[in-house]
């Protein structure tokens, strides 16, 4: 326990004698109906079997030294014993509870002896509700410091710790005389004493108190009728009770840190009172509240701010007009990681696109917020004397400052001094605009695995025009059509006030209908020239596309049928692995020594939500016995499953749309090729005999896709670099000829071997040493990692690294 029972007036030796009057003969006596009853030690209650019934016909005396009895069994056993319904029944009545009677609870509850399922708070609850204000006016600090320490234990069952905080609660306000109930708005976190401090004149108005008590009463994320009604009556009668909604809702849409359980629930009926307004306001904070809601920390991704509020403001928020709920939603599809909130999300945009005639894809694109840039992707603003530019270049957004048309190498002094507030919109302005690059990157990569076209004004308007889409869309491939079969692809140009599509000989392609260009429906040819012409223009794409590995199903999987084998038997390096998984949007529960933590499933909705892959991946015991953290997981197998209604349907490896297979297959090549324990430089030197074998046969393993689109890229990029006469590339390897040695580099692993003998040479890259050669695309950094190195060892010479010089002269 905390301080509070410092805070315990002593009780006279008199008053303990009378509070202990008759309490091991109670004690025999409840125990044996207990006994009788043959549920003592069982997690549920005996208050209705019918022995229970006897009870309670006892004397009001006999039931009361019972209660007591009961008290000091569950505060002191060591037995998991939930006596929480036994105590409440026996406290149950018009009984002659004391001030006595309280403090000695209290001791007894001090004892610190307890199990968590909060049975040693009942008694003392109970008694405290039913005494008068004037037997606990000396107990308020006792009583105050309680409650500020049970509102932080977590480890206090949520529903017998909430019922003794309203109670105890209830009785300090009748001794206080507060307006405002202490268990409303408590210290459990940051959010309670916030909205006090700023609202506290409006908190203890008319009507006020009863409003908030109301929305914390909310059990359920959809609310029923007689509550609704209920807090109508409220609101009508409580002077301003709307304008208390929107400002306690306001503070929770700027406080931006995780809400305590109660406060939560307070938050999630506010909610529900800010939906009974209709105004555009209202549904700009009730999204808001929203987008706070559902952020979580950095370092736990899957756990939002405000989970119950999260789940009623989605639902609330997916029933209101206009474009913000759309978009709104359509950012939080691609952000959040908590997979429950994600398929509400999914399911409430689904609800908005069949109301307004939309796909869920078509949905999400029409959603994306332009945050008030131009079509050139900039906005300008006045500070003072200085003009501030909002831009986006490339893939991220940026802050620049001008005077008089000169532009200014950082924020001025004077900005920062006298235009703080103007400062603080526009930077938050950049970080806004970043995250909705970063999610459209996201979604635009998605539709790749989607058959979606586009009327050829939709493609300029949504995906060339827009100030954040156009940032990617004005680098990719696209095919158009007049007739729907035959596609022609071509990269976007500029044309007057418009956009259209240029093919490899630079002429204009005529059709109506267009759609992205993904190198599995091209012939080889046409995907070559493309990789030849996109490293020729200096195009640096946003994601591979020309460069993209196709996968295609194989015998072997056909014969599985079900699931796909051709990743597993992997040794990922697991933290690593798990991070990448959550980067590339896929779900999944994370890996632990515990029950259920053995095995994991991660999953990604593919095709517009209309199919899921799994991937499969289980834990791989620690070599330290006394270590309790994941270091690799196994890898396994890959299945499919189609969307029918609001269930899932397992589906056989030949019916999945080649998009979608090639799509989930990559990722998952992605994630082996990135974290294996073959791409690890030390690990020859390090590893564990019984996972050695599996490193030596994977770094010098045949290239999977993946590696072979990289040998692609180095046959294009290797002869516009100055090393080009002392490399060859081959089958698996990239030969390069030092002044000291020569090497091998795997293509695929990127370890490297030392001729003759084919000694392992351990390279751990430190930084980027391509310089300035364009590359293609920025998403395999094993393709930078092979080049940064073959550029080191073509001038071994030149190395001073005293690690690696120790191994070449080995």
């Amino acid at each position: 326990m905390g301080n509070w029972k410092k805070l315990l007036p002593t009780l006279s030796d008199e008053d303990r004698r009378q509070v202990e009057i008759g309490l091991a003969e109670a004690d025999a006596r409840i125990r044996a109906v207990l006994h009788s009853a043959n549920t003592y030690h069982w997690r549920h209650s005996i208050t209705n079997v019918p022995v229970w019934g006897a009870v309670e016909s006892w004397p009001v005396e006999e039931r009361r030294s019972a209660a007591l009895a009961m008290h000091l069994e569950s505060s002191t056993s060591w037995t998991p014993t939930a006596l929480n319904d036994v105590v409440r029944s026996l406290a149950d009545g018009d009984l002659p509870w004391t001030r006595a009677d309280l403090v000695w609870c209290l001791e007894v509850a001090a004892w610190d002896e307890s199990y968590d399922n909060g049975a040693y708070l009942e008694l003392p609850a109970a008694i405290a509700a039913r005494l008068a204000p004037a037997e606990l006016a000396d107990l308020v600090p006792v009583l105050d410091a309680l409650i500020n320490e049970l509102v932080s234990d977590y480890f206090v069952e949520a529903e017998p710790r909430r019922r003794a905080v309203r109670l105890i609660g209830d009785a300090l306000d009748r001794a206080t005389g507060r307006r405002v109930p202490s268990w409303l708005l408590h210290d459990g976190d940051g959010f309670g004493p916030l909205v006090r401090a700023e609202m506290s004149a409006v908190l203890a108005a008319p009507g006020v108190p009863e409003v908030l008590a109301h929305c914390a009463a909310l059990e359920k994320p959809a609310a029923p009728a007689k509550w609704q009604r209920r807090l109508d009556e409220l609101l009508a009668t409580t002077p301003g009770g709307a304008q208390v909604v929107r400002s306690a809702l306001e503070a929770f849409a700027a406080y931006g840190r995780p809400l305590h359980d109660d406060s939560d629930r307070l938050v999630r009926g506010l909610v529900w009172a800010l939906s009974r307004q209709p105004d555009e306001p209202a549904t700009d904070l009730l999204a808001r509240v929203t987008a706070a809601a559902v952020a979580a920390p950095r370092q736990s991704s899957g756990s939002p701010h405000a989970q119950r509020t999260a789940v009623a403001a989605v639902q609330l928020l997916a029933s209101r007009e206009g474009e913000v709920p759309v978009r709104t939603l359509a950012r939080l599809a691609v952000t959040v990681r908590n997979k429950a909130l994600q398929n509400r999300i999914q399911t409430a945009l689904t609800r908005i696109g069949a109301l307004r005639g939309w796909s869920l894809s078509e949905v999400m694109e029409l959603a994306i917020d332009d945050h008030g840039l131009g079509l050139d992707g900039r906005l300008c603003r006045p500070v003072g004397p200085y003009e501030a530019t909002v831009d986006v270049l490339g893939e991220k957004a940026h802050l620049t400052f001008a005077r008089d048309g000169v532009p200014l190498k950082g924020i001025p002094a004077q900005v920062k001094q006298a235009y703080g507030e103007d400062l603080k919109q526009l930077r938050d302005l950049v970080k806004r605009v970043g995250v909705t690059l970063a999610a459209e990157r996201q979604r635009v990569e998605g539709l790749l695995s989607e058959e979606r076209t586009w009327s050829y004004p939709e493609w300029s308007s949504r995906l060339l025009a827009h100030p954040i889409t156009g940032a990617y869309g004005r680098r990719l491939l696209w095919e158009t059509s007049t007739d729907g079969q035959t596609w022609t692809a071509g990269l976007p140009r500029r044309d007057g006030d418009g956009w259209m599509i240029a093919g490899l000989d630079g002429q204009v392609i005529s059709g109506d209908r267009v759609r992205l260009w993904h190198p599995a429906r091209s012939s080889t040819s046409e995907v070559l020239a493309w990789r030849e012409h996109v490293v020729a223009a200096g195009l640096a794409q946003p994601f591979k596309q020309a460069f993209r590995e196709v996968y295609l199903v194989t015998p072997a999987e056909e014969g599985t049928h079900v699931y796909s084998n051709r990743f597993a038997a992997h040794i990922l390096r697991y933290r690593q692995a798990n991070a990448l998984m959550r980067a590339r949007g896929w779900q999944a529960g994370y890996l632990g020594t515990w029950d259920g933590g053995y095995d994991s499933e991660a999953t990604k909705l593919f095709g517009g939500g209309a199919w899921r892959a799994s991937f499969h991946h289980q834990l791989v015991d620690n070599p330290d016995p006394h270590s309790y953290d994941v270091e690799y997981c196994s890898t396994d197998q890959v299945r499919f499953a189609r969307r029918d209604g609001a269930t899932w349907q397992e589906a056989s490896v030949v019916d999945v749309p080649p998009l979608v297979f090639t799509e989930a297959m990559r990722d998952v090549d992605l994630f082996v090729g990135v974290t294996s324990i073959a791409t690890d430089p030390q690990w020859a030197d390090r590893g564990e005999d019984r996972l050695h074998t599996y490193w030596h046969s994977t770094v010098t393993a045949a290239l999977t896709p993946s590696a072979e689109v990289r040998r692609d890229a180095l046959a294009r990029l290797l002869p516009r670099t100055n090393i080009a006469d002392r490399v060859d590339l081959f089958d698996r390897y990239l030969h390069v000829r030092g002044n000291v040695r020569t090497y091998r580099i795997h293509l695929g692993s990127g370890n490297v071997m030392m001729e003759p003998d084919d000694s392992y040479l351990c390279i751990v890259p430190a930084r980027d040493r391509t310089g300035r050669l364009h590359l293609p695309f920025d998403d395999d950094p094993m393709l930078s990692t092979i080049l940064s190195k073959a550029m080191m060892l073509a001038a071994d010479d030149t190395i001073t690294d005293t690690t690696v010089l120790r191994q070449l002269s080995r």
